[in-house]
């Protein structure tokens, strides 16, 4: 044996006892020796730490990183030895029937070991680790494929009909058909080789379709006028343990072995995913000193600051001053585009029904721009998500994410309500009620004994908008009520913005949670329950007309800010409110105790 190899064999035995690998490959023989059962392939997964690796021998280091194939070798060698010298699978018979997948830790930080499709040129015939990352666009539904198989020669007289000779082992970006075929040959006499089907190994595999997260920027303000374009995806592979790891919408970072595979006449470049982490959700937590000294003026009152930042919020598109309790709701809603992978998670959607749908279009085209996943969705494209069969010719069915789940955790802009279909309409008040989805895949159209319904959770906020005067057109059946124009605002709820051409908003139930959020606080004070108060009386009054608890309609913002005097002004008002509330809650909550300032 080369002195090198038989090194790098003796470092792999080293890491393999300091690093606690060796205890679990102990234990893994154990469960596969009790099992009494004779198996082609015995599969091992091993943990790696190149820089430890490194430290102990630069070369096997090198191989790990650079020839992952040739040192999974050296540790089948080592593991194979380890099993017979201390007897842990009485079954096994060859080093060719343990099949090693070692798993990197983590890669050098280093450009050489990133992989960009957006970067030319690409490597994808190197076959060594490389780190990527991207956005889940498609799922594939889980299939099986040859893990491991047992050939034996056709000719009797020939010593390897017998025996675990041939073992053929799935290597990353292989196809099925590298793995399994009837054109082996015996290497001893030449006769044909045959498998032997009771010793066939079958996993899990599963392809998704991803996108480079940088691609979403292309859905941000998109309009129906710029010129058409087209996103490049591209496929990993999810096998055994990693199956049905991933989610539709959620953004991985992941290392694995890129390839090329053929397709009929096509070639398509894949990664073979090793292992993979879930991204921490886009965007940034820190808070400009600006904004802190704007809030340390606006300290003396809790509704100053969110006053001050609807004010000037999208001065780019609209005057200051303007549109306030409008540009509030949006700061409202945008604030909550975070935690969503919660149960609990908190959404507020916005319908403006208004005579000025340009000024509505401009704002939520500015504004839903401001969050990582901001999406305006193509009216000619599906809101939720769809079914179609696999683009690589297996036949088995994909669920295509649409615009509702590339936006998870953000704003899904679904643009003019009246431009959309009434069964999409109707689909949209379902998944607003339920904050979910249902995919159906008929079993007979994509190959399977069953049909299968996948329930899918939609985490994301829907802003839209509509014309008032084409609305009571188009939607012939309604009562006297705003609420009655549209199905999709049932159960919903509207609120008043202080401009002529009347801006409403259709709102959650969130609000006082969102308003402490944009107020920079953690605690929800009653002045923020106060905010979330006004806005939805407001909405009631336009539904029902004014209620016991009488709020103007431009109850949160009474008149312009102009400047320090306007503001007190608004704080004395607010103060009114809150005053009038407390004697309302008095007097129609029975029971209920209320603690005014005077007493």
């Amino acid at each position: 044996m080369r002195p090198d190899l038989l090194k790098m064999k003796e470092v792999a035995l080293i890491y393999l006892d300091r690093s606690g690998g060796l205890q679990k490959f102990v234990d893994d023989c154990k469960r596969y020796n009790d099992s009494k059962q004779s198996y082609a392939v015995y599969r091992f997964i091993i943990s790696i730490n190149p820089s430890d690796i490194a430290e102990l021998d630069a070369a096997l280091g090198n191989q790990i990183l650079h020839k992952p194939m040739k040192a999974a070798q050296i540790f089948q060698s080592v593991c194979f030895i380890a099993i017979k010298t201390l007897s842990l699978i009485e079954q096994l018979q060859t080093e060719a029937q343990i099949n090693i997948v070692l798993k990197p830790t983590h890669l050098p930080p280093l450009p050489s070991y990133v992989l960009s499709l957006c970067e030319f040129p690409l490597d994808y015939i190197s076959q060594r680790f490389y780190m990527s990352e991207g956005i889940v666009i498609a799922m594939g539904t889980v299939t099986k494929y040859t893990q491991g198989a047992r050939f034996l020669c056709s000719e009797e007289t020939c010593p390897f009909s017998e025996g675990f000779n041939y073992i053929r082992v799935h290597i990353p970006g292989a196809t099925e058909s590298a793995t399994v075929r009837n054109d082996f040959v015996c290497s001893l006499c030449a006769s044909p080789l045959r498998e032997d089907m009771k010793f066939r190994v079958l996993g899990d595999k599963q392809l998704v379709e991803m996108i480079d997260a940088k691609a979403l920027s292309a859905f941000q303000g998109y309009s129906n006028n710029k010129p058409h374009f087209r996103i490049q995806s591209f496929t990993v592979f999810l096998r055994d343990e990693l199956s049905n790891k991933m989610k539709i919408g959620n953004r991985y970072r992941f290392i694995g072995i890129p390839a090329c595979i053929q397709n009929c006449s096509q070639f398509t470049v894949c990664i073979e995913v090793n292992s993979m982490q879930l991204c921490s959700p886009e965007g940034t937590s820190c808070i400009s000193e600006n904004f802190k000294y704007l809030l340390s003026l606006t300290s003396s009152s809790c509704w100053r600051f969110t006053a001050m930042l609807a004010t000037i919020f999208a001065s780019q598109v609209v005057p200051p001053g303007t549109y306030n309790t409008l540009k509030l709701s949006i700061l409202l809603s945008l604030v909550q585009t975070c935690d969503r992978d919660r149960e609990t998670a908190d959404y507020l959607d916005l319908l403006i029904v208004t005579s000025d749908t340009l000024i509505a279009d401009r704002l939520l085209n500015y504004s839903v721009c401001l969050v990582a996943r901001g999406i305006r969705h193509p009216a000619s494209n599906d809101i939720f998500p769809t079914v179609s069969k696999d683009k690589h010719g297996t036949g088995t069915a994909s669920i295509q994410a649409c615009s509702a789940l590339l936006a998870k955790g953000g704003i899904c802009f679904i643009g003019d309500l009246l431009s959309h279909k009434k069964d999409k309409l109707e689909l949209l008040q379902s998944v607003l009620e339920s904050r979910t989805t249902t995919v159906f895949i008929p079993g007979k159209k994509y190959g399977e004994d069953v049909d299968q319904q996948v329930i899918l959770p939609i985490q994301t906020s829907f802003w839209t908008f509509v014309d008032e005067d084409l609305s009571s057109k188009k939607y012939v059946q309604m009562d006297n009520t705003l609420i009655g124009k549209l199905p999709l605002i049932q159960k919903k709820h509207l609120v008043p913005s202080p401009s002529s051409s009347e801006h409403k908003i259709m709102k959650r139930v969130s609000l006082s949670k969102a308003h402490t959020k944009l107020s920079l606080r953690k605690k929800v004070l009653e002045e923020d329950v106060l905010i979330a108060v006004l806005l939805f009386e407001s909405s009631l009054t336009l539904k029902h007309g004014a209620s016991v608890f009488c709020v103007a309609p431009n109850a949160v913002f009474p008149f312009d800010l102009i400047d320090e005097n306007t503001l007190q002004q608004r704080d004395v008002y607010l103060m009114q409110c809150y005053q009038q509330l407390l004697q309302f809650i008095a007097t129609y909550s029975p029971g209920t105790h209320v603690t005014t300032n005077e007493e």
